[in-house]
Parts: C-alpha cells; structure tokens; sequence
C-alpha cells in the first residue's frame, strides 16, 4: 500500500483528481487528522466550499476507513456515544463499524485501495443533519419581516422577492449561496421549495445536482390568492410542474428528487389540489406543504374549504395525505387531525425558529410523538432566521422548555432527543431510514466530521476535561458551521475547511 504525506496545497489537489478519476490507482494513508498544516479535507481538494466547477455527481467516492468517536442515534431516547471505532466506506455505502483492532479485517473487506483517517482529541464523527422544510429564494430576506405575523410577512416580503427569481443570473448567486452554506452547516439532505417558475426550480436542481447534496425540490404551485399577479392559472401549473418533475428525472441523480407542492391550502383552490395528488400518485411523488401554522391561516382556510372537516381533512380529500408527505409547521392541531396524520403516515416538519419569530406558536413536539407521527425538523427559512439545523435543535429544545414551564408538558425534550430529530427521525420522516440517519452498516454515508478544538468564538473545549456525550453536548448548545470541519455525502467530501 502506498502511502501518502501531503504538505503543500498542490500536491493535495493533484492528489485529490488523481483519486477521483483513478479510484483503483491510489491508495493513501494519513495517520492524523490534524488542524494545521495537514486538514482532513485539504486532503481531498482546497476549494469545494469556494464554488468551484467540481461536479460531485460524476465523481466516484474512494474507499475511506476513518477512526476515532462516533455518535449516531438507533433511538429516539439516547444517542449512541462508540469511543473508538472504525467505520468503513466503499461505493458510497458504510461496508463495516467495528472496533479499533480490527483494522486487518476491515482492510481485507475493502481492499488495500482507501483513504485513512484518525481523528485527534475533541473530534468526532456524526451523521449529517436532514432540514425537512428551507425554502431555498428566500434567502435573501433573512432577518427581514420579523415583526409582523404569517400572512402579512408573506405578502409585504415573501411574494415580492420571490417574483424577482425569472431573473437567471439572480436566482443562481442566490442558490449557489444556499446550497454552499447550508452544506457547511452540516445540511446533507435538505427538502427545497423553490418558486412557481419552472426553470428556476430546475436551475436548483441542478445546482444541487452539482454540489453534492441531498434534496427533494419543489416548484411550487399556487392559483388563487396571491399578490403582485404571484400566481398561475391551474392547467398552466400542472402541466409545468409535471414538465420540472421529468426534468429533475433526467438528471439521474440517486440524491436529487422532485417533490409536489401546493404552497399552502390557501393558494390553491380544490381542483388544483386533487390534480396534484393524482400527479403525485402518477409519478410516486413525495409532496410538501404547510399545515396548522398559523390561527388566522387556519380561519381563512376552513373559510374557503367549509365542506372539509379540518385543515388536515383539505389535504386528505385532495389525495395529497400518504406516508410520502411531510407538511411543515402543525403548531395548532386537533386530535383528530393527529390521529389522521398518523394513519397515514403523514410526517410534521417542526420548524421552531419562524414559530417563534412570526409569532405563530409553540409547537408541542411530544404530543406529536406521542400520537406516533413522524417528526422532523426544519430551518424554515426565511421565516426562520438561520440556515442551520444546529439552531433548530437549539430552539427546539428552548420551546419545549417553555412549555414544560407553561405546564403544557410534563417533561421537556432532551438534547438526545433533538439529536435524533434532526438525524435518524428526520430520515424516517422522510422515509428513507434504510439509507440515511445513522452510521447503520448497508445505510448511505452521509456525514460530519466535528472538532470541538475550534479555536474561534467564545466555546473553548479545553478548560475542562470532557467525554464524548458532554461534547456533542456542547456541540448542540454551543456550536455552529465552524466546528463542521468535513461534510460527506454519499461517500464523497462535499465540504472541507
């Protein structure tokens, strides 16, 4: 085997194309991961995060043997703290988790082609994080509209900017941005809404397509109550729609899926809903859209849907309720559309930050769980203000405080479970817990790797002696992209730092 140690920049770039276009050619061994003059990802190329002209999608991921802490969750109550292991990946695929003497072992399992890490004190590795609910043009109001409630902010500033996106070039600065630093937050599967326009929602595609990352996107539709002439007439959003979701085919991409999407049940009228489920149903589509956000949403749509029960039966009626659904926010809902959501396997994608921010409310996670519904977590931007599903941990364990205190539940979520949310219980809301979430042996590689020895900002890990569970603690409370040092996806290393 030969082995490799890389110091200067040029050679770690050559190094990098050589691997990727000769996979069975190299093999390479570094014995630390260190924070200087050898980065982890510096390994592999210097400018991924950069916006380079790499294309992930036709590179193939090397063999790669990583040691060190991980943690993962197999449950919702507890997160798996593994001190010293060595998780094996070949195609992408994890192929082996094991102990640290079984290197020889592994070895003969992948063959004497690969790439080694070890990781150095105060890092571990962790799945990458699942954002159910970011709608990607909205970007640029972040931080914008805070003081007003749902339906005001959307037509003083969510319909005016998202008119702007027939503009190419503004729509790709804008999309190159999101999907580069949610990347960096650690994001690896994200759930897109775009805008009505259906070269728009391609060009995200694409771009996504491109970088890497994992992702169901979403032209959305709407025909009825919208501002600034925002809106389509029915025939015209079907047809488009069905024309983006055999476009998002034809880029055979096994990460990058379409997504039916009604805005909401206000900005479609019945019949547009019905024809999109019976295009969901045609193509075996995942849908999207909102449910339960807001009181004064709510009255308005059991205005305009009075011969449906509740907001939930609205979606059901239309087809649009399957175990492929996942339908952000659900603030306010009523035990029989609990009990509905449940039946049909319909996923919440909790999105604290724009609850609170938009003053929609607060959002009991636990009953949801309790009434078995799947649960994800969302950024929700940009009603929420951050790009990164490490501030909805935080805010969702900050509501479900508040709560607790407000006397409305009896015990308050833990960080375990707001680990599991935003990793394993994100992947089962959106089915597809066989192949992300955890580091399961057979499971898609999709990964971080987190150095809690950062030495930025105010955390410092180093005061103080910590085991591995106090610093994914830490991690959760404290941290943010810069302690993300390496973000894998599928396999491949789709961010360095």
């Amino acid at each position: 085997m030969s082995i490799w140690h890389l110091t200067t920049r040029t050679t770690e770039v050559t190094t990098y194309q050589m691997l990727f276009h000769q996979p069975a050619t190299w093999a390479c061994q570094i014995e630390n991961v260190d924070r200087t003059s050898k980065k982890m990802g510096d390994f592999f190329h210097s400018s991924i995060s950069k916006n380079t002209c790499i294309d992930f999608h036709n590179h193939v991921a090397p063999p790669i043997i990583i040691q060190g802490p991980i943690v993962h969750s197999v449950s919702k109550d507890r997160i798996t703290a593994l001190e010293n292991k060595l998780i094996a990946v070949k195609d992408g695929k994890i192929v082996a988790l094991e102990d640290s003497e079984c290197m020889d072992e592994i070895r003969r399992m992948i063959g004497d082609n690969f790439i080694f890490f070890k990781l150095e004190p105060g890092m571990f590795l962790c799945p990458g994080f699942i954002d159910g609910h970011i709608h990607a043009p909205q970007f640029p109001n972040v931080g914008l509209g805070m003081d007003k409630s749902l339906l005001d902010w959307l037509s003083t500033y969510t319909i005016p900017l998202e008119k702007k996106y027939k503009d190419v070039n503004f729509s790709e600065t804008v999309y190159n941005y999101v999907v580069d630093t949610t990347l960096k937050c650690g994001t690896t599967t994200a759930c897109y809404f775009s805008t009505i326009f259906k070269n728009n929602s391609k060009l995200l595609a694409e771009i996504v397509r491109r970088k890497g990352q994992r992702a169901l996107i979403g032209k959305v539709n709407m025909n009825q109550n919208s501002v600034l002439d925002y809106f389509e007439e029915t025939d015209e959003s079907l047809k488009e729609t069905e024309e983006f979701v055999k476009d998002v085919f034809e880029l055979n991409s096994s990460l990058v899926e379409p997504v039916i999407t009604p805005r909401f049940a206000i900005s479609c009228d019945k019949d547009l809903l019905k024809k999109l489920g019976s295009l969901a149903e045609k193509y075996d589509l995942y849908v999207q859209s909102h449910i339960s956000e807001n009181l004064e949403e709510i009255k308005l749509t059991m205005e305009l849907f009075p011969d449906c029960a509740n907001y939930a039966d609205v979606y059901d009626k239309a087809g649009l309720l399957t175990n492929k659904t996942i339908l952000a926010h659900g603030v306010h809902l009523l035990d029989d559309e609990l009990l509905l959501l449940s039946r049909r396997g319909t996923a919440i994608v909790h999105c604290p930050n724009s609850n609170t921010y938009l003053k929609s409310g607060l959002c009991d996670v636990k009953r949801l769980l309790d009434n078995k519904i799947k649960v994800a977590l969302g950024t929700d931007v940009s009603g929420g203000i951050s790009l990164s599903i490490m501030d909805a941990m935080r805010t969702t364990l900050a509501t479900s405080n508040h709560l607790s205190i407000l006397g409305k539940q009896v015990k308050p979520l833990t960080y375990h479970e707001a680990f599991y949310l935003a990793t394993l219980g994100g992947a089962e809301a959106l089915n597809k817990e066989k192949t992300i979430g955890n580091f399961q042996v057979g499971k898609d590689f999709d990964a971080l790797v987190v150095d809690m020895e950062v030495k930025v900002g105010s955390m410092s890990c180093s005061l103080a002696t910590h085991n591995l569970l106090e610093l994914v603690q830490k991690f959760i409370y404290l941290g943010d992209d810069r302690n993300i040092k390496m973000v894998f996806v599928q396999g491949k290393p789709v961010v360095n730092k």
